[in-house]
């Protein structure tokens, strides 16, 4: 790609264009492949640049710092050499992820414990978090879900948030001394635990994903996204309240009729681009919320939902949800499965014996009638 200063971003592992009179920066993962790409670059008497300065993207292991000292006809051509700790991708203000889409498979599928695989993996997952916090500087507090039950009965499965903890703690631990400025006191807290801790949430109800209207320089959904549906359209109208009290143009709206001063007028005047500008979001914001409290009331949810959390509590059982499966013949058949999957999470004896065989034939109907959407 080029831009207007003639500068471009190339790949690697693509072949390119010599260019012995420009210098060129490298940012890159610190795996052999990258670092024999990089002294392919620049060793011999035709090195494709006349400077590198190397911008690593997590700590470089020791013997690949080796290995690029014994090329030395390459040591004289690098300007730079550093460690960035930028393994990650922020996706908000408040969240990120490491993108690495394998981990899944290659933790929990069929690989064995001490497979090079699986080792790997916590090895990657634990370097690209731990750069995070170098990049913040702040030095965590690391807990992590232990497993419980018999030892003798715990499987590898069970081992990963301990294996991944250790793995994080080692590297943060090892940044007090190579970080200038790093704290060298604990000043925050990384939990890492896996989904089985909380079965409930993942069939408890969870909104669909829709086209994002929404953006993170919006102010608005900054401070709303995570706040009650209720909570959330409270403060909205609040906002709109406060907002017309103080604007002289959304003042003009709201009169009756009656003369208006020259110098309303031009108070008026002065006040419309920031009236249209603002009038514009919250009026976005309030439809949304009107749209999904129309949502909430047409298909029940508030009702649902309360019965959802009675039952994760211990405050309700079959039945309410008999009652709640009678009265409402329309609750859609995701709706009627998930009361049911939180039911069997909850109440798992209740599955033993007869009354238990009745509960499941009531659980293939339900099925087959989500199959059959």
């Amino acid at each position: 790609m080029h831009d207007h200063l003639g500068e471009m971003v190339e790949d690697l592992f693509k072949r390119r264009e010599p260019m012995p009179s420009m210098d060129a920066i490298y940012f890159l993962q610190p795996l052999k492949e990258n670092v024999i790409m990089l002294l392919s670059d620049m060793s011999g008497r035709c090195p494709l640049y006349r400077k590198a300065y190397i911008f690593f993207s997590s700590p470089i292991p020791k013997e690949l710092v080796s290995y690029i000292k014994n090329d030395s006809s390459v040591i004289p051509r690098i300007g730079a050499l550093r460690e960035m700790n930028l393994e990650f991708f922020t996706i908000d203000m408040q969240g990120f992820v490491t993108d690495h889409d394998s981990a899944l498979n290659d933790l929990y599928g069929p690989s064995e414990q001490n497979s090079k695989m699986f080792n790997d993996t916590i090895s990657t997952m634990a370097t690209r978090i731990a750069t995070t916090f170098a990049s913040l500087k702040e030095f965590p507090c690391v807990r992590y879900r232990a497993p419980k039950g018999d030892a003798s009965a715990t499987t590898k499965f069970d081992m990963v948030p301990k294996w991944l903890a250790t793995a994080v703690w080692d590297i943060v631990s090892k940044y007090k001394s190579t970080i200038p400025e790093f704290s060298q006191k604990e000043t925050c807290e990384l939990l890492i635990v896996d989904r089985p801790i909380d079965q409930v949430s993942k069939a408890g109800s969870e909104p669909e994903q829709k086209e994002a209207v929404l953006e993170d320089h919006d102010p608005l959904w900054l401070e709303l996204r995570h706040a009650h549906i209720a909570d959330a359209s409270e403060r909205l109208y609040e906002k709109m309240n406060n907002f017309v009290s103080k604007n002289k143009a959304a003042q003009l709206h709201s009169r009756d009729g009656g003369e208006i001063s020259t110098r309303d007028l031009q108070k008026i005047v002065q006040a419309l681009p920031q009236y249209s500008d603002q009038v514009e979001k919250l009026t976005l914001h309030i439809e949304i919320a009107g749209k999904i409290n129309r949502f909430i009331r047409e298909y029940g949810l508030r009702d649902i939902g309360q019965l959802e959390q009675d039952l994760v509590f211990g405050d309700a059982g079959a039945k309410e949800v008999i009652s709640i499966l009678r009265s409402k013949q329309d609750m859609s058949p995701e709706n009627k499965l998930r009361l049911l999957i939180i039911y069997a999470i909850v109440y798992p004896e209740k599955f033993e014996g007869d009354k238990g065989e009745k509960l499941m034939q009531v659980f293939h109907i339900i099925f087959l009638l989500l199959m059959s959407y």
